[in-house]
C-alpha cells in the first residue's frame, strides 16, 4: 500500500480537480495575451478572429481517400466552384500547409450529404505525403484547422461554354467534382474522361455514375489495369469533337504535360485549362551550402531538396504555405549565392550586395545560398 508523504496530505478527488483548474486559470491570467487571445480560446470561430474550421466529419470514399467535411469560421467568404483553399493543420506540433480543392455547393445547399453551414475538400493520401496522410490515417472529427479563402481561375465562366471537357486522373477529379455539383444544370454539353489505377481507386465513382446514367454527362472511365495508361490520341474515339470544347483538366503532372502538347499540337491551346498543385521536378543540381543568416546556422543540401525542408530539418524555424509554389507564404529573402528552381531547372544568381524573393519550397541550392529570414 502506498502511503501518502507527511506534510503533503493527499487531497480528495473533487479538490484535486478544483485545484488544477484554478492552477490553468492563474496560468492563463499570468501569460502576457491581448484580449483576442482570450476572445479565440472561447469562440475560435468567432467573426474577426484568423479564419478557422473545426472538422465535423472525415468521410471514406476509396480505401485512401476522404472526405473531410469542415465548419468554417463566420469569417469564411465563400468560394465559386473550381477554386482552393489552404487548410493548415498541426501535425506532431508543427503547422502544415496544403492546397485543396473545394468540393462542396457555393450557393450554401446540402450536395451530396454535406451540410448547408460547412465545406468540404477531398484528399488521396500519397507516397511520403505527410499531410494528406494524416487526413487520410489520422485526423479526426473535432480538430480544429486553419484556413485560407477560396482563391484560384480554375473555373467555369458564366455564361458556360455551349460544349465542355473535363479531363481528370487520380484526385484531380476534385474540382471537377465541385463544377459538376454546382453547374451540371447549367451545362448543356459536358463530357468527362477520368483516369484511375483501377475501379476501386475511382474517387466519387458512383456519383459520376449517376449523372452517366441521367443523360446529364458523358461519362469515359480509363483504368490503367484495363486499359493501360490513357494514351490522348484515344481522345478521338472516346470523345471525337474534343477540339471544340472548352477543356478543364487536372491531375498528375504527366497527364498535365501531355495534355498541353497535345491541345498545342492540334492548334487549340487556347481551349485548355490546367490545375496543378504539384510542381514539375526536373534533374536535380550539385546542391551545396544553405547559410540561414538570421538562426547562425549553416547547412549542406543536395540538389533535389527545397531549401524549405533543409531548414526545417536543421531545426529553423520556416515560413511556409502550400509547399507547391502556388501561395508564395514560404517566401524569404537570398542576399547572395545561387538557386535551382525545381519545376524549370532555372538558376538563379545574386551578387553579395543585392537581394532577391525566392520560394523556399520549390528552389533549391546550386552552389550556395544566404538566406535571410
Amino acid at each position: 500500500m502506498t502511503r501518502p508523504r507527511l506534510g503533503a496530505p493527499t487531497a480528495p478527488g473533487p479538490v484535486r480537480t478544483l485545484l488544477r483548474s484554478g492552477r490553468r486559470v492563474a496560468e492563463l491570467l499570468a501569460t502576457p495575451l491581448v484580449p483576442e487571445d482570450y476572445l479565440d480560446l472561447l469562440d475560435p470561430l468567432r467573426s474577426g478572429a484568423d479564419l478557422r474550421g473545426r472538422i465535423v466529419e472525415i468521410r471514406p470514399e476509396t480505401a485512401d481517400a476522404v472526405t473531410v467535411v469542415i465548419r468554417p469560421g463566420r469569417g469564411w467568404l465563400g468560394h465559386v466552384p473550381g477554386q482552393y483553399i489552404r487548410v493548415g493543420i498541426d501535425i506532431d506540433g508543427v503547422r502544415h500547409w496544403r492546397a485543396y480543392s473545394l468540393t462542396h455547393r457555393a450557393d450554401g445547399s446540402p450536395a451530396a450529404g454535406i451540410p448547408k453551414d460547412c465545406i468540404a475538400i477531398t484528399t488521396k493520401a500519397i507516397p511520403d505525403g505527410k499531410v494528406s496522410t494524416h487526413l487520410v490515417r489520422e485526423a479526426r472529427a473535432g480538430t480544429l484547422v486553419m484556413l485560407d479563402q477560396a482563391t484560384g481561375d480554375f473555373t467555369i465562366p458564366s455564361p458556360a461554354p455551349a460544349k465542355v471537357l473535363f479531363l481528370t486522373a487520380g484526385s484531380g477529379v476534385t474540382p471537377v467534382i465541385g463544377m459538376l455539383r454546382n453547374h451540371l444544370g447549367e451545362l448543356a454539353d459536358v463530357a468527362q474522361v477520368h483516369c484511375s489505377p483501377t475501379a476501386g481507386d475511382v474517387i466519387f465513382a458512383r456519383e459520376l455514375e449517376a449523372y452517366a446514367a441521367s443523360g446529364r454527362l458523358a461519362l469515359s472511365v480509363n483504368l490503367d489495369d484495363e486499359h493501360g495508361v490513357l494514351d490522348l490520341a484515344r481522345l478521338d474515339l472516346l470523345v471525337p469533337d474534343w477540339r471544340e470544347r472548352e477543356t478543364w483538366t487536372c491531375g498528375p503532372t504527366g497527364l498535365l504535360d501531355a495534355a498541353e502538347r497535345h491541345w498545342a499540337d492540334a492548334g487549340v491551346a487556347d481551349r485548355l485549362h490546367t490545375e496543378r498543385f504539384r510542381p514539375t521536378v526536373v534533374e536535380p543540381g550539385e546542391g551545396g551550402e544553405i547559410t540561414f543568416l538570421t538562426s547562425d546556422v549553416t547547412v549542406d543540401a543536395d540538389g533535389s531538396t527545397p531549401i524549405l525542408d533543409a531548414g526545417e530539418e536543421a531545426g529553423v524555424l520556416m515560413p511556409s504555405g502550400c509547399r507547391m509554389g502556388i501561395c508564395f507564404g514560404c517566401v524569404v529573402t537570398m542576399r547572395q549565392g545561387a538557386v535551382r528552381d525545381l519545376r524549370t531547372g532555372d538558376i538563379t544568381l545574386v551578387e553579395p550586395g543585392d537581394e532577391l524573393p525566392v520560394q523556399t519550397c520549390v528552389n533549391a541550392v546550386a552552389g550556395s545560398c544566404d538566406i535571410e529570414l
